[in-house]
């Protein structure tokens, strides 16, 4: 990647007695991914909702719109790395460092360390940036930091700054793949690795997660297909018969997605989904229910699916503009087969016992979809739990109180963390005498590596896919 990128911007001559010329931004790339970074740590902004957004309001396109994903991105995912680099680096805590400065170091260390930008074009970029934002005082004290900065390379950084391995692996691999502590432990207990029998099955997921993941397309059944969105450059995917992917470029240019007809989806949200439409149920199965659809993606699927078979679901949502959003993604559905209410499954509007299969995609810590949302890794908590478990459980116990008897039930996270996956199940469970745990290996035969303990748990390391967590559960 070049050093510099060509601003699309072009500055406007000056004729005798005309307006004066605009200025010709400098850096759009780096000044958007600044702005995102900003906002990401100041107010908790989402950058996969507010890069695109200011890449288009600023017409940033191209090499330019490449520098700036990779700048924001790249950043986000190696912060853990780079904080722990830039604290060696700067002569008090970096915890005091400004909050409008901290975004240009880390940036500045992305392209030190990880990126193919020469040294000398790492450092002044930066600075001319900080000069910018945060004025000629505090630039200087970015160059100061950036140059120390630039004495190792990443390698050499993590062999003194990382713990050793035997002493504390655990440690060793928060610092080296850019993780908090107690999420790396996290990973390691779902995946079944005790930090004293090695942890190379976690070090391979954490290097997965700060690898970019390829864009996956839905394509919703009823209003598109796979050859639709292949015959515009895409390559269907490995397992869902409706899903393909693109290398990269903005999914929003395909005609497909333009016309609603296919939509953003990764494909083991997609393959979870599928699995509760294959269980066989005796009886109807005309009605059924997305109980948490928000932002809509499976809806949208069930919503073909269903009308292919002449039934209408349901989709309920909490929060009026996600449900806004539901009501999108399910538009001009087959038969226009789903209907979209704004409720807290919690406590529901519906009637108990009538519904024939029940979708339960329950709010989590999202740690499934950390490639995507590298974020989220520097926002959640141990004590995020404290509040979505209790919820978890009253949205599952709710889900099967609406199916009807010999329906079936659906529960998934978008979470691989054991207190929030397969222990929310086996306590709703054991305090029902309702319901029964069913196998999902039948139900998913595009991935039998997927089927563990009768549940079903996708892996980025292993898949490609989000960390997709699902239980199938049949109703008495």
């Amino acid at each position: 990647m070049t050093e510099r990128s060509r601003s699309p911007y072009r500055p406007t001559r000056r004729g005798r007695g005309g307006p004066a010329p605009q200025a010709r931004p400098k850096d759009p790339a780096r000044r958007a991914a600044y702005d995102v970074l900003h906002a990401v740590q100041s107010r908790d902004a989402y950058a996969n909702l507010l890069l695109p957004v200011t890449l288009r309001e600023r017409d940033i396109t191209g090499r330019d719109a490449g520098l700036a994903t990779e700048l924001t991105y790249g950043t986000l995912r190696r912060q853990g790395s780079y904080d722990a680099v830039l604290d060696a680096c700067v002569d008090r805590s970096l915890r005091s460092v400004d909050a409008e400065v901290l975004p240009l170091l880390r940036m500045g260390a992305h392209q030190l360390l990880s990126m193919d930008v020469p040294q000398h074009a790492a450092v002044s970029t930066t600075v001319d940036l900080a000069r910018r934002v945060v004025g000629h005082h505090r630039s200087r004290f970015v160059n100061a930091v950036l140059r120390r900065v630039s004495a190792r390379d990443l390698d050499e950084w993590l062999s003194v700054l990382a713990p050793e391995r035997d002493a504390d692996p655990v440690g060793r691999l928060a610092v080296v793949h850019s993780h908090p502590r107690w999420m790396v432990q996290a990973l390691a207990d779902a995946l079944g690795e005790d930090p004293a029998g090695g942890l190379a099955d976690t070090e391979r997921l954490l290097a997965a997660h700060n690898e970019r993941p390829r864009v996956t397309l839905l394509a919703k059944p009823g209003r598109a297909t796979v050859e639709d969105l292949t015959a515009e450059g895409a390559t269907p995917a490995r397992y869902s018969p409706h899903a393909a992917t693109l290398p990269e470029g903005d999914p929003g240019a395909l005609r497909t997605v333009r016309q609603g007809r296919a939509a953003v989806q990764d494909e083991a949200s997609q393959l979870v989904a599928l699995a509760l439409t294959r269980v066989p149920v005796e009886g109807a199965d005309r009605l059924w229910l997305d109980a948490c659809a928000g932002p809509g993606g499976k809806a949208a699927l069930l919503a073909g699916l269903v009308g292919q078979r002449g039934g209408r679901l349901l989709a309920g949502e909490v929060q009026p503009a996600r449900a806004g959003l539901v009501a999108r993604a399910v538009h001009r559905s087959v038969g226009d087969s789903a209907r979209v209410v704004v409720a807290d499954s919690t406590r529901p509007p519906w009637r108990d016992r009538g519904f024939d299969r029940v979708l339960v995609d329950a709010p989590c810590t999202g740690l499934g979809a950390l490639r995507r949302r590298p974020e989220a890794r520097w926002r959640r908590t141990p004590d995020s739990l404290t509040d979505l478990v209790p919820l978890q459980r009253a949205l599952l116990g709710r889900a099967l109180d609406a199916t009807r008897p010999g329906g079936v039930v659906g529960y998934v996270t978008c979470s691989p963390h054991l207190e929030e996956t397969r222990r929310v199940v086996t306590s709703v469970l054991a305090d029902r005498g309702d319901a029964e745990l069913l196998d999902a290996a039948p139900h998913l035969p595009e991935v039998p590596d997927a089927a563990v303990d009768r549940f079903a748990q996708f892996w980025p390391h292993r898949h490609g896919t989000d960390a997709m967590f699902l239980a199938l559960i049949r109703k008495h």
